[in-house]
């Protein structure tokens, strides 16, 4: 008998994110710091990775590092201007040196296929040009902001051209307007309007934290916009600026419909994939709905059903159900959803005459069994049952008894369940009994 091997593990964990992701459009943001970190090189190699797993991907790159560092050379200060850096004429030609260079060493890295290297055998195509259009920002406050500029236009059906035979998109912080003029654009502003106009299944940015850190120095896993919103307004954080700077372009990315922006590292090698292909992830995510669902089971989640609850059934936790069963009683079962994969359930038996009910098949991963999601699937059948008029919910269980009394169930007699129930006990099993009244 041979043994997994975690290689194997992770490989069979992520085949439901590869699947997902298989076609999606993603807009990868790198910040100057991430393209000046010495975990660059593994950035690039699992973006590669994304490529050859068929995801379509847009990267836009900044500079603000890389600009103040020519300009101090040449001993030129940077003045700005709510927050927005004003590139007057004197700094434009080292503006733009400093994304020209960012832009060939970022194509040189994604060219690069040596032997014994991750990106041995892999040929990208990887194609820029003048795919977004910019104008002037104008005056404000009496600041004149001269090649500071906006996006004025996006070549979405060039970029979507570009993506579908098979290349890479790469869009720096530098474009040109319908005057022939240069602007340096607000690097975080324009990956968002790329995902936006994309409509892009995702947004993803790089900072030197693992995502957002919470005043107890925990990672946010995941975060709404209007949570964002009152974590931009404080005062004090702790957090690097780039994390701030890519929160607010989460929230304006999720308000014109990109459902998901991430925020990972780029320090720790590996954080990309661990985050896309992994069922917690491992930075933050700016969602529009929670990851994480609770809803009545479809015929389409028979599958993922019976993964879930084969094992408990193999080891006798479960009476076994066969696929046939599953697919008469699906419309009883609850299930919990996260990233597309059922990590929760629970079956609902109502015995209307009797104003009684049985939870049934309920069953959580493992790995997610340290929350209360058990407390959650109960919550919903507690519902369901009162808009039935139950006025009691019963359990048969041979494992979990001390969870369900932690729940409030109460042990009864065999003669307490509905007539149809008691013709059906095994006394094989010889299963305790839990009732818990419903309101």
């Amino acid at each position: 008998m041979y043994r997994s091997t975690e290689l194997v593990k992770g490989f069979r964990q992520s085949t439901p994110y590869v699947n997902a992701h298989r076609d999606s459009t993603m807009v990868i943001y790198l910040c100057g710091e991430a393209l000046s970190h010495d975990n660059f090189p593994n950035i690039v190699s699992d973006i590669a990775l994304l490529h050859s797993l068929g995801v379509k991907l847009v990267l836009v790159h900044g500079a603000r590092p890389q600009i103040d560092q020519r300009l101090s050379q040449q001993s030129l200060s940077s003045p700005y201007h709510k927050d927005i850096r004003v590139t007057e004429s004197s700094m434009l030609p080292h503006v733009m040196q400093a994304s020209g260079q960012l832009q060939l060493a970022i194509t040189a890295h994604l060219s690069m296929s040596l032997n014994n290297t991750p990106m041995a055998g892999t040929q990208l195509n990887v194609v820029s040009g003048n795919f977004v259009i910019a104008q002037p920002l104008g005056i404000e406050d009496g600041i004149d902001y001269q090649h500071s500029g906006r996006v004025r236009r996006i070549d979405v059906e060039g970029i979507n051209r570009t993506l579908e035979q098979g290349s890479i998109v790469l869009i720096g912080p530098v474009a040109g307007s319908v005057t022939g003029e240069c602007f340096n654009l607000v690097s975080e502003e324009l990956a968002t309007q790329v995902a936006i106009k994309l409509s892009a299944d995702k947004l993803i940015g790089f900072s030197s934290d693992q995502g957002y850190i919470k005043p107890n120095g925990e990672v946010a896993a995941e975060l709404f916009p209007h949570e964002v919103e009152h974590i931009l307004q404080q005062e004090e954080n702790n957090n690097a600026p780039s994390t701030h700077r890519f929160l607010q372009a989460a929230v304006k990315a999720c308000r014109k419909g990109v459902q998901r922006s991430h925020l990972v590292s780029y320090v720790d090698d590996g954080a990309l994939i661990q985050e896309l292909f992994s069922r917690d992830g491992i930075g933050t995510q700016v969602v529009t709905a929670s990851a994480e669902q609770v809803r009545i089971a479809s015929i389409d989640d028979i599958g993922g059903i019976l993964d879930l609850i084969e094992p408990l059934e193999n080891n006798g936790i479960l009476v076994r159900r066969s696929r046939e069963q599953l697919e008469q009683e699906i419309e009883r079962f609850t299930i919990i959803v996260k990233d597309q994969l059922i990590i929760g359930c629970a079956a609902l038996y109502p015995y209307i005459e009797d104003q009684m009910a049985e939870m049934a098949c309920v069953a959580i991963h493992p790995e997610y069994r340290d929350g209360n999601r058990g407390a959650h699937l109960l919550a919903h059948m507690k519902n369901q049952a009162d808009s039935l008029g139950i006025k009691q919910l019963f359990i048969l269980t041979t494992h979990s008894l001390h969870w369900f009394r932690e729940q409030g169930f109460s042990e009864i007699d065999l003669e307490a369940l509905p007539i149809k129930k008691q013709d059906l006990y095994n006394f094989q099993r010889k299963s305790k009994i839990l009732a818990l009244d419903v309101s």
